[in-house]
């Protein structure tokens, strides 16, 4: 199996680990409110909901990693917003990670670490549509710059007109809008690498 295949396996793999470990997190812990607490507030809660939750975003962050190195990278390695994009989301991965390992009884790094990778999945984003768009692939580029709008939107109103007590909401609309961005690109280098054997067809960055 080649290390783009590898990439996609893991960037299809790292939402649906992730979902589901905060939905079952969420099951086991059934005075969660959707608008009073933030996800991470899951974190903190004795027993197997704190593992669930903080072992789900662990091992997600770390197929997210592993889809950026060996899937993203060798996609849109050939210009600099490509590489520059694919750098900033594999920081923005480590940065998931690290939401996991340091739950909210670290204060300050577990905020510092949630506002980073909520800040850099977006930029990171915006700059691979700038690829996109460089390669001519105008309907990645469209999509793209789409599931970044949607994932930076509910916190630029979160912060301007308040909609919800806590923040699970915007969180929760941002993360499934990049999970449907990263299944979505991991499937369409993991049909790209089904052809890697037909000498005719040309795999964009390889």
């Amino acid at each position: 199996m080649n290390s783009p295949k590898i990439g996609a396996i893991a960037g299809i793999s790292a939402p649906i680990a992730a979902i589901i470990c905060i939905l079952l997190s969420i099951v086991t812990y059934p005075v969660f409110s959707w608008t009073n607490n933030a996800l991470s507030d899951l974190g903190v809660v004795p027993g197997v909901t704190q593992w669930l939750f903080n072992g789900g975003l662990c091992i997600a962050g770390g197929l997210v990693l592993t889809f950026t190195i060996l899937g993203l990278h060798h996609y849109v390695n050939k210009t600099w917003t490509g590489r520059t994009g694919t750098g900033i989301f594999g920081v923005a991965s480590i940065m998931l990670v690290l939401i996991g390992v340091f739950n909210e009884s670290f204060v300050p790094v577990h905020f510092m670490v949630a506002i980073a990778f909520f800040i850099l999945v977006p930029t990171a984003l915006f700059i691979l549509t700038s690829h996109f768009y460089q390669t001519r692939q105008y309907t990645i580029a469209s999509f793209t710059v789409t599931i970044a709008i949607i994932a930076v939107l509910p916190w630029i109103l979160q912060l301007t007109l308040p909609y919800v007590s806590n923040v699970a909401i915007p969180e929760t609309i941002s993360a499934l809008s990049i999970s449907a961005w990263t299944i979505s690109l991991s499937t369409k280098i993991h049909k790209l690498t089904q052809n890697t054997n037909n000498p005719t067809t040309k795999v964009p960055g390889c």
